[in-house]
């Protein structure tokens, strides 16, 4: 069984997510700042499950948390950016203060959790996972700022990718569709957009052993985001129609 890092695991992904690495019988550290959603894991997993204040966005706080996690957990065999912040404006009339808000959870605390977990990896031989999305690939109307943020978490993957080939570290992207965001979106998001969270973290968890560099919860979604890299320009206008028809139409 495994040590493992997860950011943004009081909620939605992240939280199932946890809580399939502890029902798979591993011990996990959570990294958020905000903690309060989980008590009923804490119940459940008693001495598996760490519960640590962190804004991944402060690099000096996540060096720490994650020198304290590796000591409670007795050392790392993976560790997963899955914190992130969206919001939901045309580019066009969103700040660049947004931008720098976004970025500073979504990628520089990817950079921060990289930066401290290497090291800790390293001696395990473990693997570092990011949280992606298919709207870094093929773009996206309404979220620049998030879609730009997980556009660099794919650059910033691939680098690490080649420069830790021979280390013994493994590099992969997680790769979620949609989830829980409809209540803040710009237009009226139809449901079958969206995918369950548990389903999606549980079915995550499942697979964080896989070597795939691209990791999704289910084989379908592993089809999806093929497409999108295969074909990113395309799928991103697609997707965009569809949503706003189906909006439209009140589906």
């Amino acid at each position: 069984m495994g040590n493992y890092i997860v950011t943004g695991g009081n909620r939605g992904i992240g939280y199932y997510l946890t809580e399939g690495l502890l029902e798979g019988g591993h011990a996990v550290a959570v990294l958020d700042r905000e903690l309060d959603g989980l008590a009923p894991l804490a119940a459940r997993f008693p001495g598996r499950l760490w519960p640590l204040l962190c804004d991944v966005s402060q690099e000096e706080e996540v060096a720490r948390s994650v020198d304290e996690a590796a000591r409670l957990l007795g050392g790392l065999d993976g560790a997963v950016h899955n914190a992130c912040l969206c919001t939901f404006a045309p580019a066009g009339e969103t700040g660049e203060e947004t931008y720098r808000a976004v970025l500073a959870v979504n990628y520089f605390g990817a950079l921060h959790l990289a930066k401290s977990a290497l090291p800790h990896l390293e001696r395990t031989g473990g693997a570092l996972y990011f949280t992606s999305s298919g709207v870094g690939v093929t773009g996206f109307g309404g979220i620049a700022p998030y879609a730009s943020s997980k556009g660099a978490i794919e650059a910033l993957a691939k680098c690490l990718r080649i420069e830790l080939a021979g280390r013994g570290v493994g590099m992969h992207l997680l790769h979620p569709p949609l989830t829980d965001t409809r209540s803040a979106a710009p237009l009226p998001v139809p449901k079958a957009f969206f995918a369950a969270p548990e389903a999606v973290g549980k079915g995550l968890a499942r697979r964080l052993g896989k070597r795939s560099f691209v990791i999704c919860h289910s084989p379908a979604q592993q089809f999806q985001v093929r497409l999108c890299y295969l074909f990113p320009l395309k799928m991103g206008a697609m997707m965009d129609r569809m949503l706003r028809r189906a909006a439209e139409q009140g589906e």
